[in-house]
């Protein structure tokens, strides 16, 4: 027995050394203190606040498959023909470019279902950052101190925005070089300086001879680097400035009531990710998405019928329909029409979401801090502007499909695009009239306030019911 005993103080020892390299880095690193905190930090319980977690994991999704895809893209514009397993197409010249993604499509092992997998992905990851941003604006998520996480949402939104324009454009098959004709032709209309940036773009006239590579690195590297550094700092603040909460029992201003982050909070979040991969693998398996073997090889001379881009350019594609033949011609110069809907507008759009929380708290003179959400019924014209602004898009987003609709139902496409000029017109309004009155109305129901602010998130269903 006494031969055994030197056993147990040699695994003393590793345990000792093992420690004091713990310490070591720890010391220099200060990373117990950070985990501690990390592992201790409380989120409300509320389905809602998992929307910028979808956002994230689509976003981790769309990395890991977009490295995949990298493997066997080549982002060539050099002409070739094609001698592939698709039998419709070969003898067909087309690009290298437009070649690999059929490759990818028929030849890959899994190349299909990752293609597929990328492009849901990319839907749903610019998809729940609109949710998510609706949710913030609509609770007041954006008030101090979140003013510049609020600019960084929008700035991702845009990043996630154009990086999906510029991902499904890299095919070069017919639907997608339709949309780099409209492309060029916005990015023309910028007075000034569009000769100069489509030149910058497109390497030449349209539709450039170096347009694939460029779009390709911009794909690959530059937005997702910028997304990634915006979502790091994103999430830093939000550790720094800790989730806002619904008021409820308990909750103040100076506190978080919820699920800490270890173990609860990490296994719910753990399970919404494997969840949101699971249901982006299963539409990638079953659900076809871009089928560029039916659409063909780009030629710059045709265009196709009911070319519609992916939904979140729906209400670009709308506002160029929609709006009027109009143009300005002063001093020798010229604006052209797709300047208005597609550069103007857009602009417009997002410097107002850029402003808006400076505007709201200089118009409501309230500049306290705020880490309680309010009701969107308690902020009655918040939710109505916000409202009649979310009609305004759909129409655009409907204007898109204005062709589609003429040719469905047998109408004129005339009749049709001025029915969407007439609903842009009297749908915001009238969307904001109606959620005002609903707003007020449910208040007075609930007995909630409606003031600009409810001191640390009292429900004060006590108060008298009926008009104040």
């Amino acid at each position: 027995m006494a031969a055994a005993e030197p056993r147990p103080t040699r695994k003393l020892g590793q345990r000792t050394v093992t420690h004091r390299m713990a310490r070591w880095m720890d010391d220099r690193l200060g990373t117990a203190r950070f985990a501690r905190t990390a592992l201790n930090k409380v989120f409300p319980d509320h389905w809602s606040f998992l929307l910028g977690e979808l956002a994230l994991y689509s976003f981790v999704i769309l990395l890991l498959t977009g490295t995949y895809l990298t493997f066997f893209f080549d982002a060539s514009q050099t002409i070739v023909t094609y001698q592939g397993s698709y039998g419709p197409l070969r003898g067909v010249e087309m690009t290298e470019a437009y070649r690999s993604a059929l490759d990818i499509s028929f030849d890959v092992r899994a190349g299909l279902v990752m293609r597929q997998i990328h492009h849901w992905a990319a839907l749903l990851f610019v998809a729940s950052m609109v949710v998510h941003m609706g949710r913030v604006f609509f609770t007041g998520g954006f008030r101090r101190p979140r003013e510049i996480n609020w600019i960084i949402g929008i700035t991702m939104l845009i990043m996630g925005i154009f990086n999906g324009f510029a991902g499904y454009s890299l095919l070069d098959d017919q639907l997608s070089g339709t949309g780099l004709r409209i492309a060029y032709s916005i990015t023309l209309s910028i007075p000034l300086a569009g000769t100069w940036l489509a030149s910058l773009l497109f390497g030449g006239e349209f539709p450039g001879p170096d347009i694939i590579s460029r779009l390709y690195v911009i794909h690959i590297l530059l937005i997702p680097a910028v997304i990634t550094v915006l979502l790091t700092a994103h999430l830093a603040l939000v550790a720094r400035h800790k989730h806002t909460q619904f008021p409820g029992p308990g909750r103040r201003n100076d506190n978080v009531v919820g699920e800490r982050a270890f173990p609860t909070y990490a296994a719910k979040a753990l399970g919404v990710f494997f969840l949101t991969a699971s249901l982006l693998s299963l539409l990638g398996g079953v659900v076809e998405i871009n089928p560029i073997w039916i659409y063909g090889p780009f030629e710059p001379a045709d265009v196709s019928a009911a070319s519609q881009p992916d939904w979140y350019m729906g209400w670009l594609d709308g506002a160029l329909r929609i709006f009027p033949n109009w143009e300005i011609r002063a001093f020798g110069f010229e604006i052209p029409n797709p300047f208005f809907p597609a550069v103007l507008m857009a602009g417009i759009t997002f410097g107002l979401l850029y402003a808006w929380p400076f505007l709201e708290a200089r118009v409501t003179g309230d500049r306290a801090e705020h880490h309680l959400a309010d009701r969107p019924r308690q902020r009655p014209v918040r939710t109505a502007l916000g409202v009649a602004a979310l009609g305004f898009y759909i129409v655009m987003f409907l204007g898109g499909a204005a062709d589609i609709i003429a040719t469905t139902f047998g109408l004129s496409v005339n009749a049709v695009l001025w029915s969407f000029r007439v609903a842009a017109i009297a749908v915001p309004p009238l969307f904001g009239f109606v959620t005002h009155r609903l707003c007020i109305e449910l208040s007075r129901r609930d007995g909630l306030p409606t003031r600009s602010r409810v001191e640390f998130g009292e429900i004060t269903s006590r108060l008298r019911r009926g008009r104040p």
